[in-house]
């Protein structure tokens, strides 16, 4: 059996981040860091961009070269021990893909999610007939087992939206995600349904973006944006597409992606309007 690929964490990616500012604090590049330490240039780039965790002689090499302090050191440590811990997981876990699982210990830690859909109801907000549907459309080429495990994976993460401290939530959807039927016509009353109960929670906002717009920002496909509790984490982008999944973290994609969804929320229906709208599909669909 093939090893399963090491999937970012929080952790590793905050821990990956102060070390890339150690060293750069430092004056010193990857070369120099590897002709002082007898560290891969490639290891280190590995670590740099939380592709794998330092190894313990490794990370205490970096942080003595780097004149780290007691306290710092101690904190980097720890967090290099506890930097292969997912912040989710299910028992059917190993048998969802890396960059989905990836995606939902993202999510699991984070603070709050901006989704835009063009075509589907956020998984966040999906009933669990929905969810069947669109996976078994969208992945016809997997077996019946499969489709229920992602199903299953899509509903247990919607538990981030209730508890003591719930994730905050801010939806735009398509209006052409409303109209598409997924299931049945039932299916469809009954989602729509769910999106106005689920809508009205304080930490979950629902907009949509209705037909008379015309052409917008989001019609090239969507996207999620994450914002984590801790300052050190920065934000994170998600784009699923046919070709494979996205995570795109820079500042420069982090600025432009905001800056679309910034523009999609000034041209939706405000969350009032944007449930009328659905309470009046609920009514065609029943």
């Amino acid at each position: 059996m093939a090893q399963r690929k090491t999937t970012p964490t929080v952790r590793l990616r905050r821990l990956a981040a102060e070390l890339r500012r150690l060293r750069g604090e430092a004056g010193m590049t990857r070369e120099e860091v590897s002709e002082r330490t007898g560290i891969n240039s490639v290891t280190l780039y590995r670590i740099e961009s939380a592709k794998a965790r330092p190894q313990g002689r490794t990370l205490a090499a970096m942080l003595s070269l780097y004149e780290v302090d007691a306290d710092l050191r101690a904190q980097l440590v720890a967090l290099s021990k506890d930097a292969s811990k997912q912040g989710w997981h299910q028992p059917f876990y190993s048998e969802l893909p890396d960059e989905y699982t990836a995606y939902i210990s993202f999510e699991a830690e984070a603070r709050s999610t901006r989704n835009y859909e063009s075509l589907f109801i956020p998984g966040m907000l999906q009933t669990e007939d929905y969810a069947r549907g669109v996976v078994r459309g969208v992945l016809p080429q997997h077996s019946p087992e499969d489709h229920e495990t992602r199903v299953r994976a899509r509903i247990a993460r919607q538990t981030r939206l209730t508890g003591d401290k719930p994730l905050n939530f801010w939806a735009i959807i398509d209006e052409a995600a409303l109209h598409r039927v997924v299931g049945s016509p039932e299916v469809m009353a009954a989602q729509c349904k769910h999106l106005a109960e689920v809508a009205v929670l304080p930490h979950v906002t629902l907009q949509v973006l209705p037909y008379s717009i015309g052409a917008h920002p989001g019609m090239p496909g969507s996207f999620v944006l994450l914002d984590f509790p801790d300052p050190m984490d920065t934000d994170l982008i998600y784009i699923e597409t046919m070709g494979g999944d996205l995570f795109l973290e820079s500042d420069e994609d982090v600025h432009r992606f905001s800056y679309f969804f910034d523009n999609l929320r000034a041209l939706a229906l405000g969350p009032t309007d944007s449930l009328a709208l659905v309470a009046e599909l609920t009514r065609r669909n029943a």
